[in-house]
């Protein structure tokens, strides 16, 4: 305990500022646009497929402008390009306020996710990673934490403002609020500087000694055998809370009944994002990476074979196990494995696809119930999917990890 207060006390501002930037990133997730749906189709004569054609188009830009972008990350520090970013998703913001062309709502939605969903927790990740090394898990599982704070207040905030305010005024007050949170960070970052764990050297090597970039990542076999364990949660989830209605309905659940059941999915999402986060310092992303997406696949059958929403609560919170791991294993393992000198250009290749993961889980998912396949009839292959890729990741870190560093 004494050592932990010791941690948060000595790296206060580095870990305030991973949680801001976190928590920031929700204006441009997919929990938080959602929340006006109804009322972006309602206001330009959008049916469900034409929203989640342009929401899809948007969010798939995004990945592919992250691929160039996320390198930046390796070449400015956080409070200047923090300062870009939070610009750019303020104006983003009020792109979505003030536009009145159906048109240009495919810009505005790749405004909001390239940067929120894109950047603004790219930075936040990389930052964590490279800032730490031997607490790094719990650093990444505590800056983390900003996402769980805004999927928890902003929704049951924002809906309930709308019932007193147009959806278009709220989208102004996200803008203002972003613009607040700038001077905030620049204040806690005012003498960024690397942590005394990482004192001796700016950056810690991965396989084989070395530093690895981003070209010699993409020519080796072990991001190919993780890459489908990095699409699969932002893929399947996202369809998942994408399709809530549709799925509510197929089941004869009421779809407040359904909602009531996401704290349940975000408290012990919570828990096991700070548990993930003590496990990787105590035994590696090496150990925990080839089981952590077991839960999931295991959820996915119980919804798909739900008959109540007591079983609908069991598979939240199955799937809440891998999503709180997910949202720090995969940044510790990237540079646990390719070292951290070029971690900004690696982890944008992982959040591109994980960008692009959550555009294709909603196009796929809609396609398929269009052709008359519903989505708990689209469970089990999911499940499939996720254990497919455990059995990847088992394979490619039990080859790559005997040319890891002894002291990793």
């Amino acid at each position: 305990m004494t050592a932990t207060l010791a941690f948060l006390r000595d790296n206060a501002a580095f870990l305030l500022a991973g949680v801001l930037l976190s928590f920031t990133s929700s204006f441009g997730q997919t929990f938080f646009i959602s929340i006006f749906a109804g009322q972006i189709m309602s206001t330009f004569s959008l049916s469900d497929g034409d929203w989640g054609l342009i929401y899809s188009a948007g969010t798939t830009v995004s990945a592919i402008v992250m691929v160039w972008s996320g390198v930046l990350t390796d070449r400015l520090r956080v409070r200047v390009l923090g300062a870009f970013v939070f610009a750019g998703l303020a104006f983003a913001c009020l792109f979505m306020a003030l536009n009145p062309f159906a048109v240009l709502l495919p810009v505005a939605i790749f405004l909001l996710r390239f940067t929120g969903q894109g950047m603004t927790s790219h930075i936040a990740a990389v930052a964590m990673a490279r800032w730490f090394v031997a607490t790094r898990g719990k650093a990444l599982a505590i800056s983390a934490t900003g996402f769980a704070i805004g999927e928890a207040l902003l929704p049951v905030l924002f809906v309930a403002a709308m019932t007193i305010m147009d959806w278009h005024y709220l989208w102004i007050v996200s803008a203002v609020f972003v613009l607040l949170m700038l001077p905030v960070m620049q204040r806690l970052l005012r003498q960024e500087r690397t942590p005394q764990s990482l004192a001796e050297s700016e950056s810690a090597v991965g396989i084989d000694n070395r530093h690895w970039t981003r070209g010699d990542m993409l020519r080796h076999p072990l991001f190919w055998c993780v890459l489908p364990s990095i699409l699969g949660p932002s893929a399947f989830v996202t369809a998942l809370f994408f399709q809530q209605v549709h799925l509510a309905e197929v089941k004869g659940w009421s779809h407040v009944g359904f909602v009531a059941l996401f704290p349940v999915y975000t408290i012990i999402s919570t828990a096991f994002m700070l548990l993930a986060g003590w496990a990787i310092d105590r035994f590696g992303t090496r150990r925990l990476m080839p089981f952590y997406q077991i839960p999931v696949a295991i959820s996915f059958v119980v919804m798909a074979s739900a008959d109540s929403l007591w079983w609908a609560a069991i598979a939240f919170a199955l799937m809440a196990v891998t999503t709180g791991a997910n949202s720090t294993l995969p940044s510790a393992f990237w540079a646990e494995f390719y070292g951290t000198r070029h971690i900004g250009g690696i982890k944008s290749i992982a959040t591109a696809a994980m960008v692009l993961g959550s555009a294709i889980g909603p196009a796929i998912s809609g396609v398929l119930i269009d052709r008359g396949i519903t989505f708990p009839e689209q469970m089990l292959g999911i499940a499939a999917w996720f254990l497919g890729a455990s059995c990847l990741i088992w394979f490619g870190v039990g080859t790559a990890v005997r040319s890891l560093p002894r002291t990793t």
